[in-house]
């Protein structure tokens, strides 16, 4: 209760220091209030163009989420069983966490639709991070439990739930919060880059046009609500399926 408390006070500092710059600066354009933003956004909630491109965006964005997290983490298992796999991919992991975001999003528009884009860019950008997080995570396996587990031939499910589920999943749970807020990001940057119609990007990218930045303000809002959203959705979702496994 406490720490919640401090979140909001914290929050609430912040949104008066912005309040207060808004009326010193005194220019809509430059910099607009907060309550001018949650006006601007409750205009747009109730709009079906808004729903339209939450959905558009939403969908390639944790597709390229989903995507990215089964192939980082079955990467790190390969990597963690054969020696060979790690030395292999290695080298991609690291220049695939240091390349810049804009980079490959241009080079990729070459590839592919920007209508896709979002998808790729996002599982470029969750496929290292998982990855790096699991393998660290099965680095850091107690082997004495390992073989404790053969010694009294438990069971592969039970091993599976009792020994490495309980360690591995603080690593997955903290790559996944990671992975979708980056996701967002970076989705959202790809499609301002690439202008898919009917996505947030191209609400983003038309809002700097114009110089609405009331707009600009809305959009980005909705981008961090959502990111947050679909962070606490899905560790929710992951608690209640280790819970269920624990239990079987």
């Amino acid at each position: 209760m406490k720490k919640t408390l401090l979140t909001a006070a914290g929050i609430v500092f912040w949104l008066v220091v912005w309040q207060v710059a808004a009326m010193l600066i005194g220019s809509d354009i430059l910099l607009v209030s907060p309550i001018d933003v949650v006006k601007r956004l409750a205009e747009l909630i109730v709009t079906a163009d808004f729903w339209g491109s939450i959905l558009f965006s939403a969908g390639r964005i944790m597709l390229g989420f989903f995507l990215g997290l089964t192939a980082g983490t079955a990467l790190a298992v390969l990597s963690g069983k054969f020696r060979i796999v790690r030395v292999i991919f290695s080298p991609l992991i690291s220049v695939m966490k240091s390349i810049p975001v804009a980079s490959f999003t241009i080079l990729a528009l070459f590839w592919i639709n920007s209508e896709n884009l979002s998808v790729l860019v996002t599982f470029l950008i969750c496929t290292p991070i998982v990855c790096s997080n699991m393998q660290a995570g099965i680095d850091s396996l107690d082997p004495k439990l390992k073989e404790m587990s053969k010694v009294f031939k438990i069971p592969a499910w039970r091993r599976f739930s009792g020994v490495y589920l309980s360690q591995l999943m603080p690593y997955f749970r903290s790559a996944s919060a990671l992975a979708i807020g980056l996701s967002w990001k970076s989705g959202a940057a790809a499609e301002v880059i690439g202008i898919p119609n009917g996505s947030i990007g191209e609400k983003l990218f038309m809002s700097k046009i114009y110089l609405e930045t009331a707009d600009l303000f809305a959009w980005t809002a909705a981008v961090i609500l959502l990111s947050l959203l679909c962070e606490k959705l899905f560790l929710l979702l992951v608690s209640i399926a280790q819970k269920r496994i624990e239990r079987m």
